[in-house]
């Protein structure tokens, strides 16, 4: 078995010590041992396995996040500090910092073919994020009851990661395209939002499209687009 063992959980990680944390048969003592720079304290210590127990949040007991093109690396250290000995003029152990990694997934797909597509993150068994995309009024008090435009509207577009027992996030758009039929890859098809978060409608002299800041929250992400229809095409239908 491993003196270390490591549970990268969707909301938190679980690092359980065996007090023979070097193999000699010294049994170290739970307030010997702490999570993080903040110095959090086990929350089990189990006497029967001889097994200490941490439970912390990704974002707790001072941890910190990579984010890398394809994960979210979360770190922090457990740290061994012994006690001093009842003769102050010798030591029989050193301390240690074992450093603690948990990788999760950073990108997975999401589907626009429903009202509510989910996305699985982490990739987790049964562990999915509600992923709904609204349309709201100018003043952004309430989803639209009503789906018709004219040209010359403006469109309010929300996206939005659904509450859940999830880490913290910060939401991004990576591609949104407008076509006249179900899939992104109809014809024809235009680009709204491409090249991993550009709004490139935005881009023509002849709009006024734009993200909407500040954010209302880190995982909301508001943008406004001026209404349109695809050129030849008799149903005026996006």
């Amino acid at each position: 078995r491993l003196p270390v063992e490591v549970q990268c959980q969707e909301a938190q990680l679980v690092v359980t010590v065996h007090r023979d944390l070097f193999g000699t048969g010294r049994l170290v003592s739970a307030a010997e041992l702490s999570l993080g720079p903040a110095a959090c304290r086990h929350s089990r210590l189990d006497p029967a396995h001889g097994t200490v127990t941490f439970s912390a949040g990704l974002h707790e007991c001072g941890s910190t996040v990579q984010v890398t093109p394809d994960s979210l690396i979360y770190r922090t250290l457990l740290s061994y500090d012994p006690s001093p000995g009842s003769n102050p003029a010798i030591v029989r152990s050193s301390p240690a910092v074992i450093p603690i990694e948990c990788h999760y997934p950073r990108r997975d797909n999401v589907t626009s073919g429903s009202p509510f597509p989910r996305s699985p993150f982490p990739r987790m068994p049964n562990f999915s994020i509600p992923f709904p995309f609204w349309d709201f009024p100018e003043d952004w008090s309430s989803e639209r009851d009503f789906s018709s435009f004219r040209l010359g509207d403006v469109l309010n577009l929300q996206a939005e990661v659904g509450a859940h027992s999830h880490v913290p996030l910060r939401l991004f758009v990576d591609s949104c395209v407008a076509t006249l039929g179900p899939g992104a890859g109809s014809e024809p098809h235009y680009a709204i939002i491409d090249f991993n978060g550009c709004l490139v409608d935005g881009r023509s002299d002849a709009t006024s499209s734009a993200f909407v800041t500040p954010r209302p929250r880190q995982d909301v992400l508001r943008f406004q687009i001026d209404a349109f229809r695809f050129a030849g095409d008799a149903r005026s239908l996006v």
